[in-house]
């Protein structure tokens, strides 16, 4: 159901319409999934700065990614508004349904981008401020078109989500090293399967709504259940690299190789039998995986 603009003035200026309007912004700027770049962006920044973090440095660090993440998304929700409001999943966001006007969450969502990246530029350095601008585009202008052209979206879009531990790895080292690209490896790696499982319980939402993801061709299952097993075997040794680089020890190896073995299995069990309670096992065995990994990699960094 969609709203005049004054009725939706007049809602908000009661206590009741207020949290309202607060809870939908949160849902436009995908509040959970910031919580996880802030969680990645800061492991990012601890291992760059080898545990020694600086008060101001980190909250200017937290506060931009933050802002330029959630700005990825309202401004992504924006651009895809329409096509939002085909999928049964997406149809009651605050866009679509008209909770949200389409010109409040295009402001919202460039002053939050401009807001980020200058608290990135100046409350930290260049570098950050570049490669949080580098995300943000590549988020909004390659990859939110690719899903209606190809299925090698995925691929692409694993890309602007690996970037918040670099964006972190180089505000506290000041610049980047390969500890901060094995960090990038495995959230790359780590989205793939993720993003399988997710798109495999809502592949007539896309199919409907005309994006192009691999699960929308592949009734069977097979093909996406053989490329969540591929990537997670290559996240196995991948997690293992701040091994190799004498950046973590052996505590955090024998963690990543168990949960890398726990979501293969989850993967596998996915691939040989494709359903809707395999690809939500996956799925929450993805979620269980990465905070889990980051954490031992914290306690037991060098």
């Amino acid at each position: 159901m969609n709203h005049s603009p004054e009725a939706l003035t007049s809602a908000r200026g009661t206590a009741a319409g207020l949290r309202a309007w607060l809870q939908d912004w949160s849902e436009l700027a995908k509040a959970r999934l910031s919580l996880l770049v802030l969680l990645t962006t800061l492991v990012g920044l601890y291992c760059g700065a080898a545990g020694h973090l600086e008060l101001g440095r980190t909250l200017c660090t937290l506060l931009g990614t933050s802002l330029v993440a959630a700005a990825a998304a309202v401004l992504n929700e924006w651009m895809e508004r329409d096509l939002d409001a085909k999928m049964i999943r997406t149809a009651d966001r605050p866009l679509p349904a008209g909770r949200v006007s389409p010109d409040e969450a295009l402001i919202g969502g460039a002053g939050m981008a401009g807001v980020g990246l200058a608290t990135l530029y100046f409350g930290v350095h260049a570098p950050a401020a570049f490669l949080a601008a580098a995300t943000l585009a590549l988020y909004l202008f390659v990859y939110t078109p690719m899903k209606r052209w190809t299925a090698f979206n995925t691929l692409v879009g694993a890309v602007p989500g690996a970037i918040p531990p670099l964006i972190g790895f180089s505000a506290g080292r000041g610049r980047i090293e390969m500890e901060g690209w094995a960090l990038f490896s495995i959230l790359f790696l780590w989205q793939i399967p993720h993003f399988m499982a997710i798109a495999w319980r809502y592949r007539e939402d896309y199919r409907r709504a005309g994006f192009r993801m691999l699960p929308c061709r592949d009734e069977e299952g097979r093909v996406t259940g053989l490329v969540s097993v591929l990537y997670c075997c290559a996240l196995l040794p991948a997690s293992l690299w701040p091994v190799t680089l004498e950046s973590a020890g052996w505590l955090y190896g024998a963690g990543a190789v168990l949960l890398g073995l726990g979501y293969t299995y989850c993967a596998v069990n996915f691939a040989w039998k494709p359903s809707a309670s395999s690809a939500r096992n996956l799925f929450l065995g993805s979620i269980l995986y990465l905070p889990i990994l980051l954490i031992l990699l914290v306690s037991d960094s060098r």
